[in-house]
């Protein structure tokens, strides 16, 4: 094999590689050979057909499949020599196009390869965490909440009218051209006016009505309604209201803990301490997380690979676009171009990735399979009814694979460093700690921003 040079040009390398027609010969006739030794030919013993007949029979599907290894062959050897890694696959063409069975094979390969990354003395980064320990305040307030999501309803007296936020309770005959329809009745059904729960137009002609009122109300059902037969249909739904109750929060006491699984009301207060403090936590470690990616970033700087920074400007242009389209779920838009700030925020996260994924490398640090399954499994339970689906997709896919365990890596390369950092505690109140989360999407922006001006 023959290898020279062709583009040495900051990251960017091109090479020429020869590999000679009599390499390729003795590949494709140890190929022949080890499929000899199970080969049965009718007239000669199992493993005893002539070489040159076997050559005849496949010598052209083992060439393919020769030629092929050997290109692999002479890369991987390429690699090996070089240290070079590649940042993405290898751009591998055959240059002689009239190639013929004798000739030597000639190929050009291109690649971008990836930058030497810097050694860091994480020793000299000094970082607060911040701690927030729950008090009787924010305790109280979870607790009030709670009561404000677990409303009763409690009867409004004779000949209150049902205002907004209030349960009727009512039986109802629901008919379509004077035919009762199969699921439009219902008798003793509680009812909150104003939550969105009928079709619309439903709920508001009730507010008024009191205790023992009958009223028909009339409704058009929407065009892509469910039921076909059904869809853009008026109907009227005859109405008798049983009674009329109004919202009131739960008491805060033992009886509303049971409704939460909790034996007492101190022990659902404990429960909603630890909440809390997982909370807190894992918003503490979003702001010390950043802040050592800052640090990171502010510390290293390093040629990147065009390609990487041009593939995640056009994902994150992507992203943004769908962002501000919420209601274009499809892809058949017009291209969208990076602009200098999408390219700015690449620059970023390919200097950070490349840099955590070096970090990684060098101190053997993995995604254990077992973490993988647990975070599989979180994030099937996200898809009610299609776990399996989910299951099936990601095990299926390595793509999906890859970005469950790309976070998985990040998280376990940043705990690896902050635990060689200087890292402090520092105890704050939940306000400050909100308004350092705000900041910190704040001062994100502006140096996105300034990051796309300067470069």
């Amino acid at each position: 094999m023959q290898v020279t040079q062709t583009l040495n040009e900051g990251l960017k390398r091109g090479y020429s590689i020869t590999v000679p027609a009599a390499e390729l010969e003795a590949k494709v006739t140890e190929k022949l050979e080890e499929a000899r030794k199970d080969f049965q030919m009718k007239g000669f013993r199992k493993g005893k057909a002539p070489a040159a007949l076997m050559k005849k029979m496949f010598g052209k599907s083992v060439l393919g499949e020769a030629m092929q290894e050997s290109i692999d062959a002479a890369m991987r050897q390429h690699f090996e020599e070089t240290g070079d890694r590649p940042a993405l696959q290898p751009e591998v063409k055959m240059t002689n196009d009239e190639w013929k069975e004798g000739d030597d094979i000639e190929v050009s390969m291109s690649y971008e390869a990836l930058p030497e990354v810097p050694e860091l003395a994480f020793s000299e980064i000094t970082l607060e965490r911040l701690v927030v320990e729950p008090d009787e305040a924010s305790v109280q307030e979870a607790l009030e909440s709670l009561a404000k999501g677990a409303k009763v309803h409690e009867d409004k007296g004779e000949g209150a009218e049902a205002a907004d936020g209030d349960q009727v309770v009512l039986d109802f005959k629901g008919s379509v051209d004077g035919e009762l329809f199969e699921g439009g009745s219902a008798e003793d059904f509680p009812l909150v006016l104003g939550s969105g729960n009928f079709i619309p137009g439903f709920e508001e002609q009730l507010l008024g009505a009191k205790a023992g009122d009958e009223r028909d109300v009339t409704v058009t059902f929407p065009e892509e309604y469910g039921a076909t037969h059904l869809a853009g249909k008026e109907a009227v739904f005859a109405c008798t209201v049983k009674e009329v109750k109004a919202p009131k929060d739960a008491e805060i006491n033992d009886d509303f803990a049971s409704r939460f699984g909790a034996d007492t009301l101190e022990t659902l207060k404990g429960q909603i301490v630890e909440r809390l403090k997982a909370e807190y936590n894992q918003a503490s470690r979003a702001v010390i997380k950043r802040r050592l990616l800052d640090a990171l970033d502010g510390k290293v700087d390093f040629e990147l690979p065009p390609t990487l920074v041009d593939v995640e400007a056009k994902q994150i242009a992507h992203q943004l676009w769908h962002e501000e389209h919420a209601d274009h779920h499809g892809h058949d838009h017009p291209e969208i171009e990076p602009t200098e700030e999408h390219l700015g925020l690449a620059r970023r996260r390919v200097r950070l990735g490349l840099l955590l994924a070096e970090l990684g490398t060098k101190n053997n640090i993995e995604v254990t399979d077992q973490e993988m399954q647990q975070a599989i499994f979180a994030q099937a339970r996200q898809y009610p009814g299609q776990e399996r689906q989910f299951l099936e997709f990601v095990r299926e896919n390595p793509q999906a694979l890859q970005q469950v365990r790309a976070p998985l890596f990040e998280d376990k390369v940043v705990d690896f460093v902050l635990e060689l950092a200087q890292v402090s505690d520092k105890t704050v109140t939940k306000d400050e700690l909100q308004k350092e989360i705000e900041a910190l999407e704040d001062d994100a922006a502006v140096q996105e921003k300034e990051e796309a001006t300067a470069e």
